[in-house]
């Protein structure tokens, strides 16, 4: 289950092959105004130069391998990533022991549904203004948004887990004298940890997204600011080149995560290795 299909990998780098060889054929022939929509050779450009360091290497500075990390892709890269897993850490880690009292207990349940239900449809933009007016500029409203962001995909998951348990293994746990605690731990949250796990990926996947949104209204660096900053000087191959890099490092965040779903539910699918 875990081999790579080959063919459906080329047939998409086929399709994008042919994309970006139309994309460079029109900027070659002068269909489209390059201040516009750049060139993919341009775009690859300005790539390179947003990840190597800017200046010349000085022994002065540090070491090589200081100088060579000192990239604004990687620093951009790096506080990006921050921000994702500070208020990924801090949004889950609320959802998820609401999201396993509510899916437990039907009174804690009725309690917090209707607010659940009211601010789940809010989208994490519309906090902005109200992050900033509490938290002011900097890192502590991009983690409260990306919090939120991250929050309700935990939780509703997490809900649907507890709650979608089998009755068979309900009764069978009761038939065998298992009491209440016992059978939270040993019968619904394993049951559970399929739905859980699919709301941390989505959850985690959310939150990147809040992020290069946050950055472009709280902070001064990070992959959503740099294309901000490109945008006030019209570079729009340093537009595309953020946009790329997110696009990659959404993938590599995605894939990484597909993996460990795929590592911790190997017993739920029977899987020995």
């Amino acid at each position: 289950m875990n081999n790579i299909n080959w063919r459906e990998v080329a047939a998409g780098m086929i399709v994008s092959a042919i994309l970006i060889a139309v994309w460079q054929g029109a900027a070659s022939l002068g269909w489209v105004n390059p201040q516009i929509l750049p060139s993919p050779l341009a775009v690859v450009q300005k790539w390179i130069e947003y990840l190597l360091p800017t200046d010349a290497y000085s022994a002065a500075a540090g070491s090589r391998w200081t100088w060579a990390f000192s990239g604004e892709l990687i620093h951009d890269t790096i506080s990006s990533m921050y921000r994702v897993l500070a208020g990924f850490v801090v949004g889950a880690g609320l959802a998820l022991p609401l999201g396993l009292s509510m899916g437990s207990n039907k009174r804690v349940y009725a309690w917090m549904n209707p607010l659940v239900q009211v601010v789940r449809p809010i989208p994490p933009i519309a906090y902005i203004p109200l992050s900033i007016l509490w938290f002011g500029l900097g890192n502590p409203p991009a983690v409260f948004l990306i919090a939120i962001g991250a929050f309700f995909p935990v939780l509703m998951n997490t809900i649907a887990g507890v709650r979608h348990v089998d009755g068979i293994y309900l009764r069978a746990a009761r038939n065998l004298g298992a009491n209440q605690r016992t059978m939270f731990l040993r019968v619904m949250l394993p049951a559970a940890v399929p739905y859980i796990l699919s709301g941390v990926r989505i959850g985690i996947g959310t939150a990147f997204i809040v992020v290069i949104v946050s950055e472009m209204i709280a902070v001064n660096n990070g992959l959503g600011f740099r294309i901000l900053e490109a945008r006030e000087y019209f570079w729009s191959d340093k537009i595309i080149a953020g946009m790329i890099s997110i696009g990659l490092l959404g993938l590599a965040i995605d894939i990484g995560m597909n993996k460990l779903n795929n590592y911790l539910l190997r017993w739920h699918r029977g899987l020995e290795n």
